[in-house]
């Protein structure tokens, strides 16, 4: 499935038969990302050092390689040391349907995928994201994608009350992409994965979010009384 890259086309199919029935409304998306953690890696000092300079330790025999991740990293949030991946996704505002996904390791920044989760599709349309997102106006003014992106304060520049009320009416909308994820770690176990290497976890997590995309379709067509045909 992976090889012939099975499941990318059959996320992309899906969407189209979301689209197709209406489902998708494209009238602006939501940008964020989500770690899967992977079982830790006990390596020592030398061998990370080798493993960030994209090389396998020359120490490890091929039985050892078989069972080491060198693409997963290692980052720390709110004080949490965390090993393993980024899933990142690109939201529509409305129905939650997840419309792209890309995965990084762990270490990678939200705002660094930000180009390659916007498209065509998005131009001349809101765009909704946390404040790790600021900085990247750029892009979505080259784009011609209108930015709802929260601002951000700096120790010597906190943000005005005025920022600050903006930022909890773009917070509304935004907050609409933590039911996904929600849904895919509390009723799809899907915050932790026991693959190895990011092929295999981009693949997984591809998977996740179709799964998601199927349930969140079905809960929408209850409500609709639409039928979804692929």
């Amino acid at each position: 499935m992976i090889k012939s890259a099975v499941i990318e086309k059959l996320f992309k199919e899906f969407l189209e038969s979301l689209d197709k029935a209406g489902l998708i409304l494209q009238e602006g998306s939501i940008v964020d990302a989500s770690f899967v953690e992977v079982p830790k890696q006990r390596n020592s000092r030398d061998e990370n050092k080798e493993i960030k300079e994209g090389k396998t330790p020359t120490t490890w025999d091929d039985k050892k390689k078989a069972q080491k991740d060198v693409d997963a990293r290692w980052t720390k949030k709110n004080n949490e040391t965390i090993y393993g991946y980024k899933g990142h996704v690109k939201a529509d505002a409305k129905s939650k349907i997840i419309t792209k996904y890309e995965v990084t390791s762990a270490e990678v920044h939200d705002s660094q995928v930000l180009e390659k989760m916007v498209d065509t599709s998005d131009e001349g349309k809101e765009l909704y994201g946390d404040s790790a997102y600021a900085g990247q106006d750029e892009i979505l003014k080259r784009k011609k994608i209108e930015s709802k992106i929260n601002e951000k304060g700096y120790r010597n520049l906190p943000l005005s009350d005025a920022q600050k009320a903006t930022n909890r009416e773009k917070s509304k909308v935004r907050a609409r992409v933590e039911h996904i994820f929600g849904f895919i770690e509390n009723s799809m176990g899907g915050s932790f994965i026991r693959s190895i290497g990011k092929t295999r976890a981009k693949a997984i997590i591809g998977l996740m979010n179709l799964t998601y995309n199927m349930f969140r379709a079905l809960q929408i067509t209850k409500i609709k009384g639409i039928t979804v045909s692929i």
